[in-house]
């Protein structure tokens, strides 16, 4: 008889409310891993992608030059998107002299709102699918729970119809239950790690997009202000250097 006892045979004496139970943490398995995957791919690529992108960029002699090379390749990446909004906000305020409603206020006021919104947008984007995650992580364990107390409750029940309440009777059923908890864990661990992994990648992200909205700013700041006095190209190097970064 105790060779009978395992998963199996749990799975044989589980009514509905238990299968509903394996086939919500399976569900929520799924899920999450799905998440997990796809988010890690991407935020590879998206890793890999913006150090090319910030090596062209700031390989640049002028603002003409950067722009150029962003109309002529994509990157397909947040701190590109942010560079072409940056640039296209410039030019705009330049070909309309400040009439739009939009660019009212003034240059600088106008590039900062397009600089700002889309970091928003990022960290909008990056987020996507961490709820699901995070969802996984913090209910795995009591839907477990209550499947292994659903399992207690039906085995004792069980083995009351039966008469047979000795401890050989009761610890297999039992243990057979736990399982539930088992399996809620091994739904939420790795759940949980993932979660905290992407939130801390994130932060260090969108920090990383902060700091280049600012370096954006003063080099097309000083640039469009900078159009009107000179004709000479102003130099990438010699701002980010001025910066202190890259």
């Amino acid at each position: 008889m105790e060779k009978e006892l395992g998963f199996a045979h749990f799975l044989t004496q589980v009514d509905a409310v238990g299968i509903g139970v394996l086939v919500l943490l399976l569900i929520l398995s799924v899920v999450s891993w799905y998440f997990i995957l796809t988010k890690s791919i991407a935020n590879f690529l998206e890793n890999r992608q913006a150090e090319i992108f910030m090596k062209h960029f700031w390989s640049a002699n002028s603002l003409h030059e950067a722009s150029l090379k962003l109309d002529n390749i994509s990157y397909g990446n947040a701190f590109e998107k942010l560079a072409k909004s940056a640039l296209d906000a410039a030019t705009d305020t330049e070909k309309h002299n400040m009439q739009k409603l939009v660019a009212l206020g003034g240059t600088s006021e106008f590039i900062t709102r397009v600089l700002r919104n889309s970091i928003d947008q990022e960290a909008t984007r990056v987020e996507n699918g961490l709820t699901a995650i995070a969802s996984a992580g913090s209910s795995a364990p009591y839907i477990g729970l209550f499947g292994t107390v659903w399992g207690i409750y039906h085995a004792l029940v069980q083995i009351g119809i039966s008469g047979q309440g000795t401890l050989d009777k009761v610890a297999g059923p039992v243990g057979e239950a736990l399982i539930m908890t088992a399996l809620g864990l091994v739904v939420a661990i790795p759940a949980v790690l993932a979660y905290n992994a992407f939130v801390r990648r994130n932060r260090i992200w969108l920090a990383r997009l902060d700091a280049f909205a600012h370096d954006l700013f003063a080099l097309v700041a000083v640039g469009s202000q900078g159009s009107d006095a000179t004709s000479e190209p102003r130099s990438l190097h010699a701002v980010s250097a001025i910066e202190g970064r890259e």
